[in-house]
C-alpha cells in the first residue's frame, strides 16, 4: 500500500455503502464541491463466490482540479465512512461501470439514475465514439416517435429535464438531422390533417 499511498492522481473512485455512512453524506460530498458521478444503488449485485447478494453499495467517482495524493482523497473517504479510495486511469471507463455496461455477466443498472454533483458532465472527460454516438441517435429518433415530437424545443427540454447528458449533447450537436426529422414529421401531421380519409384527397385543396 505504500506505494499506492504516494500516487497521485486527478481521478478517484471509492465504494459508499448507505449502512455506514453518514445520512447527510451526499450533502458533504457536494459541499468539496468535487465534481462528482453516483451510481445508482447497486441492490442486485451478487458475491459469484457464494452466489450471495453483496450488500448494498454505490460507487462514487470524484474529479479533482489537479493531481491528488491517496492521503488527501482517504481524508474525504474517511469522513463518509468508506474504504479506501481507488486511483482512476480512465474516467470513461469507471463511469460505465457505475451501471456494469460493460459487464454483461453483472445486473445491469439504468445509466438514467447515475446522480452527478457540482457539475460534473461525462462529455467534458470523454469523446463518444462513432458507434456511440449513432446508437444515440437511433434512440433519440426512437424517443421522438414514440412521445410523438414535432418542436427541437420540446426536444431539447425533455432531455434537460431528464438529465439526459449525453443524448441532450449529440441532439444538440447533430441539429441539422434532428432539425430535418421534426420539420418531416411536422408536414406528416399537417399533411394527415389535410387529406380526405375516404378520398385521398387534399380538404380546400382548391
Amino acid at each position: 500500500m505504500s506505494s499506492s499511498k504516494s500516487i497521485k492522481k486527478r481521478y478517484w473512485a471509492f465504494v459508499l455503502y448507505p449502512e455506514s455512512a453518514p445520512d447527510d453524506w451526499k450533502e458533504k460530498l457536494q459541499a468539496t464541491g468535487l465534481p462528482c458521478a453516483i451510481s445508482p444503488l447497486h441492490d442486485k449485485d451478487i458475491n459469484p463466490g457464494t452466489n450471495e447478494p453483496k450488500k448494498e453499495h454505490y460507487h462514487v467517482l470524484a474529479c479533482y482540479s489537479g493531481p491528488t495524493t491517496f492521503n488527501s482523497v482517504k481524508t474525504l473517504t474517511d469522513s463518509l465512512s468508506c474504504p479506501i479510495p481507488i486511483p482512476l486511469e480512465s474516467v470513461r471507463g469507471y463511469y460505465r461501470y457505475l451501471t456494469h455496461m460493460d459487464n454483461p455477466e453483472k445486473h445491469q443498472y439504468d445509466e438514467k439514475d447515475i446522480q452527478t454533483l457540482n457539475g460534473f458532465n461525462i462529455s467534458d472527460f470523454v469523446e463518444l465514439s462513432k458507434s456511440e454516438i449513432h446508437n444515440i441517435i437511433l434512440r433519440l429518433e426512437t424517443l421522438i416517435k414514440e412521445a410523438d415530437f414535432i418542436e427541437y424545443s420540446d426536444v431539447c427540454d425533455y432531455l434537460r429535464d431528464k438529465e439526459m447528458i449525453s443524448e441532450h449533447d449529440v441532439f444538440c450537436s447533430h441539429t441539422m438531422h434532428f432539425t430535418s426529422l421534426l420539420r418531416s414529421r411536422r408536414y406528416k401531421k399537417l399533411k394527415r390533417a389535410l387529406v380526405d380519409p375516404e378520398s385521398g384527397e387534399l380538404i380546400n385543396g382548391d
